[in-house]
C-alpha cells in the first residue's frame, strides 16, 4: 500500500485559520458560506485543537488560540495581510448575511471590471473574507482596455487609490 503525499480529499493549499472562539467562528462559516463541518477535535481544555470544514472542493483548517505555541488570532497580533477570497452563488445575500451576524463591512458589493460583483468584510473574529460571484466572461482585449482604465481612475483619486 502507497501513502499518497497529499492525502485524498485535500487541496495542495489549505488555509489554516487561528480564531479566538473557533467553535463559534465554525457556527458563522457554515451559516454564512455555507461550509460543512468535516471534523473538530478538542483540547484537553475544551478548546478547538483542531478542525476542518468543507466549502465546495475546498478545505479550511481552524483551531482556537494557542499563545503558548505562538498560534495567535488576528485579534491577537493587530489584524490580518491575508484576505481569503470565496467565490458564491449570491454575493449580495451572502455579504447580507454575514454583515447581519457580526461582520464589518470593508468594502461594498459592487461591479468591477474584471466580470465579478464583489465585496470584502472583516468577520467578527478579525479574518478578512472577500466574496464574489462571476457576472461576466470578459475577453482578454476587453480585460487589457477595462484594467488600463480602472488604473488610471485609481492614479488620479484624491487619496491616491
Amino acid at each position: 500500500m502507497t501513502v499518497q503525499p497529499v492525502p485524498e480529499g485535500y487541496p495542495r493549499v489549505t488555509p489554516y485559520l487561528c480564531v479566538d472562539g473557533a467553535s463559534a467562528a465554525i457556527d458563522f462559516y457554515v451559516s454564512v458560506l455555507g461550509a460543512r463541518e468535516r471534523m473538530r477535535m478538542a483540547a484537553p481544555d475544551g478548546r478547538i485543537g483542531h478542525a476542518e470544514l468543507e466549502l465546495g472542493k475546498s478545505v479550511i483548517m481552524l483551531a482556537d488560540e494557542f499563545p503558548d505555541i505562538g498560534f495567535r488570532s488576528p485579534k491577537a497580533v493587530g489584524g490580518t495581510p491575508i484576505t481569503l477570497h470565496v467565490y458564491v452563488e449570491d454575493v449580495d445575500a451572502v455579504f447580507a448575511e454575514a454583515i447581519a451576524r457580526g461582520a464589518t463591512e470593508v468594502s461594498p458589493v459592487k461591479d468591477e471590471f474584471y466580470g465579478d460583483r464583489t465585496g470584502q468584510f472583516e468577520d467578527p473574529f478579525g479574518h478578512r473574507w472577500n466574496v464574489a460571484t462571476h457576472i461576466e466572461d470578459v475577453p482578454p482585449d476587453e480585460m487589457a482596455k477595462r484594467s488600463e482604465e480602472a488604473m488610471r481612475s485609481m492614479d488620479s483619486a484624491p487619496d491616491g487609490g
